[in-house]
């Protein structure tokens, strides 16, 4: 990927940064030359980013060449609005805090370069200031009220803003982020970027270590680089073609916002938005599943006006569910009235409507992972040893057990349970997913629809093995060539 810096006037950038090449702002918006080429990365130091001003059409035209503007127009508009500014920022009020109270005057103004201060103390807020607004070079203006401080304003600054004394600085920020976040030294450009989020404290990540080492290998080999990111770096998506959430996700949580900021910066997402809210209420997958008569166990929507009649329904055992459970969590098999009771109550004081179904021992359940439409893989999720759940969760909250995982080719799966698989999985999109099943009686009903599935090493991937990985990273080539030719909205 090519790197431009764009300033005013080349005079206004006299610093050298390997790999990277200084345009005039005219240059760039009058010549052909420049129009050429998708995979270019710009810069946009100019002076002014005020409305139809040179660093304005800058990011615009680079937005409308394929190229990866830094600032977007988008965020040209955020930085004008500075209570858009504030509340963008609100969740680092802590940080804040930490960081300033021992500043003994009321006023503090912290100079960003590239995510990056001066003073190494303040990278941390740097970082995170970068990465939410994404302009090069930020002022923010902090003031102190009542002993509390608070953001008052963040503007972009142009490249002549830099002080003498910070210039040298600038250079070794500017190249320790071109280095380190477009890997410049490489000899082989990918042709696609992809972030693959994740979250290293989560202690129940749907893909272990070594199938994120798989992911990375196999997207090395479709021609996508990939880079690992967190929540932190929700700013910095324009920079890639597509993301992939390998975190829990949820429709009230960090990994819905990425979702939503990804499809709206025009990346291929997976999941997308769509699929998390879907696939994350189970009120709504009940509903769904009988409208388009999709078997599945006998299920009753539960509200504090029908709580009698789920007995009469259902039978004891039952399970109960909370809409938004995952990962056996949320979910409770109750076995008499009196426990059934206590159990819809805590549940109700959460959400006004919950889930009750019959109860179906089985020793294990199918998962079948769909992805573009098409079967990808399967497995017998079988019971944690003793337990009816595949998995079981410790009584302190501390540590799970999980029942053993056995991979199946999807060729020796009952046509039943891969059709019904793929039904279910259509009603929710294209993307990539797991439905989970049971047999019992020569029934075949759907449990429930996963966004996010689990492809660990060791477990999902124990027919596919590579292969697994090179068909989810082949996915992401075809969507992102597909968006940019202009073949999908």
């Amino acid at each position: 990927m090519s790197i431009l810096i764009v300033v005013d006037n080349p005079r206004d950038w006299p610093l050298a940064i390997p790999g990277v090449s200084v345009v005039p702002a005219r240059a760039y918006l009058t010549d052909p030359a420049y129009g050429e080429g998708r995979s270019v990365k710009i810069f946009n130091l100019c002076k002014s980013y005020r409305y139809q001003s040179l660093g304005y059409y800058v990011s615009l035209l680079a937005e409308a060449r394929g190229h990866k503007p830094l600032p977007k127009v988008s965020t040209m508009e955020d930085l004008q609005s500075q209570n858009l500014v504030r509340l963008l920022t609100e969740d680092l009020d802590d940080l804040v805090q930490k960081l300033l109270t021992p500043i003994k005057s009321d006023s503090f103004e912290l100079s960003i370069y590239f995510g990056r201060n001066v003073t190494s103390r303040y990278d941390a807020l740097s970082h995170q200031l970068f990465s939410l607004l994404q302009a090069p070079l930020l002022r923010a203006h902090f003031e102190r009220r009542r002993d509390l401080w608070r953001l008052r304003s963040v503007r972009a600054i142009a490249a002549s803003d830099i002080p003498e004394q910070h210039q040298e600085f600038v250079v070794q920020a500017a190249t320790a982020y071109f280095i380190g976040h477009r890997r410049l030294k490489q000899k082989r450009i990918p042709r696609f970027d992809l972030a693959i989020l994740h979250d290293p404290a989560n202690p129940e990540p749907p893909s272990n270590a070594r199938a994120m080492q798989q992911f990375e290998k196999a997207a090395a080999e479709v021609d996508l680089q990939v880079e690992f990111i967190t929540r932190a770096d929700i700013g910095r998506l324009p920079e890639f073609d597509a993301l992939f959430i390998r975190d829990t996700t949820f429709a009230n949580h960090y990994t819905y916002r990425f979702a939503r900021r990804a499809t709206a910066e025009g990346l291929v997402a997976i999941d997308d938005p769509d699929s998390i809210l879907k696939c994350n209420n189970k009120v709504y997958l009940a509903e769904l599943l009988t409208r388009h008569s999709i078997p599945a166990p006998r299920t009753l929507l539960v509200h504090r006006g029908n709580v009698d009649q789920i007995i009469s329904n259902l039978g004891l055992p039952c399970v109960l569910k909370q809409p938004d459970s995952s990962f056996s969590v949320g979910v409770a098999k109750v076995e008499t009235e009196q426990e059934l009771l206590a159990q819809v109550e805590a549940l109700l004081q959460k959400s006004e409507l919950i889930i009750a179904q019959e109860y179906l021992p089985t020793a294990f359940d199918w998962r079948v992972g769909i992805l573009d439409r098409r079967p990808l893989f399967a497995c017998k999720y079988h019971m944690a040893p003793g337990h009816w759940q595949i998995v079981q969760h410790a009584q302190d909250g501390k540590g799970y057990t999980e029942g053993p995982v056995e991979a199946v080719a999807v060729a020796e799966v009952p046509e039943d349970v891969v059709s019904t698989a793929l039904k279910a999985a259509n009603l929710i999109g294209d993307g990539l997913y797991g439905v989970d099943l049971k047999q019992v009686n020569g029934r075949c009903c759907v449990i429930e629809v996963n966004d996010n599935p689990n492809v660990d090493a060791g477990n999902e991937d124990g027919v596919l093995k590579d292969a697994l990985y090179r068909e989810i990273m082949g996915s992401f080539v075809r969507r992102i060539a597909a968006r940019k030719l202009g073949n999908v909205p």
